[in-house]
């Protein structure tokens, strides 16, 4: 058996106001979620249980994000995230505040034969 790819999807999520990089990841995730539909597992037999799902986070301060929350965040699968340099930082003018704009790719894989 063999972990193959079987979707990769891409999101980007923001926080307008006050600089969250969880917020912002939890936000990316979500829209690449809402971009997919897994129907293809029940039409094949596979268990949703058992997929591999890779979740990879691009925000500028990556130390900012709670990894454990955004795994939460997802329904299924045994979820691993990585958190890395990315994204972007928006200075408001006046310096005050940002916006925190936040990449996500999620992988599915399978153990297939």
């Amino acid at each position: 058996m063999a972990l193959k790819r079987m979707v990769l999807e891409f999101g980007m999520g923001n926080d307008l106001h006050g600089g969250d990089y969880t917020k912002a990841a939890l936000r990316a995730v979500q829209d690449a979620l809402h971009h997919s539909s897994l129907s293809f597992v029940r039409s094949i037999g596979l268990d949703i249980k058992k997929m591999q799902v890779a979740v990879s986070i691009g925000v500028q301060q990556p130390e900012q994000v709670d990894a454990e929350r955004v795994r939460v965040s997802l329904p299924y699968g045994e979820v691993t995230v990585s958190v890395s340099k990315g994204g972007l930082d928006v200075p408001e003018e006046d310096g005050h505040d940002r916006a925190v704009i936040a990449t996500a790719a999620i992988t599915v894989r399978f153990d297939l034969p």
